[in-house]
């Protein structure tokens, strides 16, 4: 039995998308950054806590537990989920025009083990006017997406290429995932 440690509606959308069956258990862990953790060390400790937190409760034999976590990082600077208005048009000014990174880490958590690994798309943005900026924040869609932008909404107008795992900058890389759940179940 496959249990999501993570409330986000995208990543359900992409589990169901890729044929798994599952159920949600979403983790209560902090999500604060450690001081000078770099961005892969952040996303796959906080997916293996997320994991682990769920296991502690939910686990038993058969039991598989994904936790994922998902940051934008520009610079080597982590760039979550906007506090509010203000903070997501600061954010999308840093990313107009440059080409940053999405991280996410994953954690499969079962009874024999505990596997953890990352992906990392690299992701070009046009320049934005602070119109377009003003227009994508009214929309509401960057207020619960790290980086402050949806690559499968209304910020896709602006991204004309990514080298990587589109579903990792949707927020959960399947063929990682796939491959962990697998390996977990054998």
């Amino acid at each position: 039995m496959l249990i999501l440690a993570s409330a986000s509606p995208r990543r359900r959308e992409l589990l169901t998308q890729a044929g798994f069956a599952f159920s949600v258990q979403p983790a209560d862990v902090m999500e604060d950054p450690r001081p000078n953790e770099d961005p892969i060390a952040y996303v796959t400790r906080l997916a293996r806590e997320k994991a682990q937190a769920v296991y502690a409760q939910a686990g038993g034999a058969g039991v598989q537990v994904l936790g994922a976590d998902t940051t934008v990082t520009l610079d080597n600077h982590l760039l979550g989920k906007p506090e509010n208005a203000q903070d997501a048009a600061r954010m999308l000014r840093v990313l107009s025009g440059r080409t940053h990174r999405v991280v996410t880490g994953v954690a499969l958590v079962t009874a024999e083990r505990t596997q953890v690994a990352a992906e990392v798309t690299a992701v070009e943005f046009l320049t934005l006017s602070n119109q377009e900026i003003e227009r994508y924040i009214a929309t509401g869609e960057p207020m619960d997406k790290a980086g402050a932008y949806g690559i499968q909404g209304y910020a896709a107008r602006w991204i004309p290429r990514i080298h990587g795992c589109y579903f990792n900058v949707v927020g959960l890389p399947i063929s990682l995932v796939a491959t962990l759940i697998e390996a977990g179940s054998q």
